[in-house]
């Protein structure tokens, strides 16, 4: 009986090793097989574009060349790794690989998630946690540099978690890891801003004495993640770049992926914070102050912008793995005794098997699929006919920005905008939108605007129809083009209103 109840531990521990990396090949499928929906961001567009230019001329970028508004302004990609990165997959697969990058990256990350939740849960609770956590990511999982960096951060505040539930301090072998963060994507600063929460996570409960020696170590840890995170090509001005973009005020509620979550219809952050709360009351948890802090904290950043929503999912899961599985308090199979030899050869042999199995699923696959852009948002007709036209000051709508600048044409505006700041993107916004009537007339006289490529919906689109010195030269169901004609004065009253003047 004995004998048979350690093969039965020895078996489930190896069923155990492999449970993450099933998840992850799970989720790397899945994502493989709705690849496109991957594909339809046209910021996707100039993080690539920026790459190749990275590549081609073995440099970086300090300022601004894709822009005829902002040209040579200062501007610093604290994205570039990632957009090296995509680049070189681009150039070797074409679309398929920033699709597989992709994929791997939130294959990574789910795996991960597993892994770190099952030293505290039951195997079935951790992989409905890293469900879940894929769940509520979906409308921002895309090919772009968040996602390679999401299983830096898991892995990071994972790490910070483990000490502060130890009630140690990080080990600086982990700093690399803010170096590596820092240079895909400039959402290192929340790694950064959680150092202080997780700290007192490890403080709380402690005698004041000791408290005062591990409040220490953190201090200087934070110290080290600080100037970890600036041992990138531009040194401190990553941080500063990074921290530029929060400072764009009113324009992030206007930017989709920053505005605040919309309740108006039942989704499914609602839902997680239903089940949030719904947790917290069937399983009567009851948790230190600083875990509710962090809770709270992450709460509020997926209520204040939506991008924020995956960190929101991948990383509450993590502030609460211990807090539950004290209240489970299941014995963790595997964890009797050391393995032999000959099981951890199998348990190796299993994860070759499930990897050669993704390799082959995904070779198979391309080789009857191919990956291409979304092309149901990117005014190809409308960008063709500009290019006959050779026209060269374009006033374009913001989504165009990132295709306008993979087609070598000089935007007015794009996704970067933290290079345009507040004031002149929020300008170019209200006249679009054609909330000041004078707007749009001042900005396409003040610089020179010889056409412009708008949004077929767009208000402004309808307004230039009625404003003289304008006429509408093309319209699809995607963008509307208009062109100055000639002899006329731009930015003249519409005709409506100027016949009135006449009357009067």
């Amino acid at each position: 009986m004995s004998l048979s109840f350690a093969n039965s531990i020895t078996v489930q521990g190896r069923a155990r090793a492999l449970v993450p990396l099933c998840v992850g090949a799970a989720a790397y499928l899945f994502f493989m097989y709705v690849g496109d929906t991957l594909l339809q961001d046209s910021d996707s567009l100039w993080q690539i574009k920026i790459g190749q230019w990275i590549l081609d001329h073995h440099a970086l970028p300090y300022t601004d060349f894709y822009s005829f508004t902002r040209p040579g302004a200062p501007w610093v990609s604290t994205s570039w790794l990632s957009q090296v990165l995509f680049a070189l997959s681009y150039a070797q697969w074409d679309w398929a690989g920033p699709v597989i990058l992709t994929a791997l990256a939130v294959a990574l990350s789910a795996a991960m998630l597993v892994s770190l939740l099952e030293t505290h849960l039951e195997i079935p609770r951790a992989v409905l946690f890293a469900m879940f956590a894929l769940l509520l990511s979906l409308h921002h999982i895309l090919a772009r540099p968040h996602m390679l960096a999401l299983p830096v951060m898991i892995a990071w505040v994972g790490a910070l978690m483990a000490a502060a539930d130890r009630k140690g301090a990080p080990s600086w072998y982990w700093l690399p890891l803010m170096s590596l963060w820092s240079n895909l994507h400039g959402g290192f600063v929340l790694g950064l801003a959680l150092i202080g929460p997780m700290s007192f996570v490890a403080l709380w409960g402690m005698e004041s004495g000791k408290q005062v020696r591990l409040l220490s170590r953190w201090f200087l840890f934070g110290v080290a993640a600080l100037a970890a995170s600036c041992v990138t090509p531009y040194g401190w001005r990553t941080l500063l770049g990074a921290i530029n973009i929060l400072n764009l005020g009113e324009l992030l509620t206007i930017i989709s992926e920053w505005a605040p979550a919309n309740f108006a219809s039942f989704n499914a952050f609602e839902g997680a914070l239903f089940g949030l709360i719904a947790i917290g009351l069937y399983r009567g948890l009851t948790l230190s102050p600083p875990r509710i802090l962090l809770i709270l904290l992450l709460t509020w950043m997926a209520l204040t912008h939506v991008r924020s929503i995956e960190a929101f999912a991948f990383l509450v899961p993590l502030v609460l793995a211990k807090p539950l599985g004290e209240r489970s308090a299941l014995p963790q199979p595997g964890t009797q005794g050391g393995e032999s030899w000959a099981a951890r050869y199998v348990t190796a042999t299993g994860a070759l098997m499930i990897v050669a199995a993704g390799w082959t699923s995904t070779s198979l696959y391309m080789a009857h699929h191919r990956f291409t852009f979304t092309m149901d948002q990117t005014p190809v007709a409308a960008v063709d006919l500009l290019e006959k036209r050779k026209a060269q000051r374009i006033f374009n709508a913001y989504q165009f920005g990132g295709y306008l600048i993979s087609r070598d044409i000089p935007v007015f505006i794009d996704g970067r905008a933290e290079l345009y700041g507040e004031t002149f993107a929020m300008d170019v916004f209200k006249a679009v939108e054609f909330k000041k009537l004078d707007s749009l007339t001042r900005l396409l006289d003040a610089y020179q605007i010889d056409a412009t490529l708008m949004v077929a919906d767009a208000p402004a689109a309808q307004v230039l129809d009625h404003i003289k010195g304008w006429k509408r030269l093309y319209a699809d169901n995607i963008a509307v083009i208009h062109v100055r004609t000639g002899g006329t004065e731009a930015g003249a009253m519409p005709e409506a209103e100027s016949s009135r003047e006449a009357v009067k």
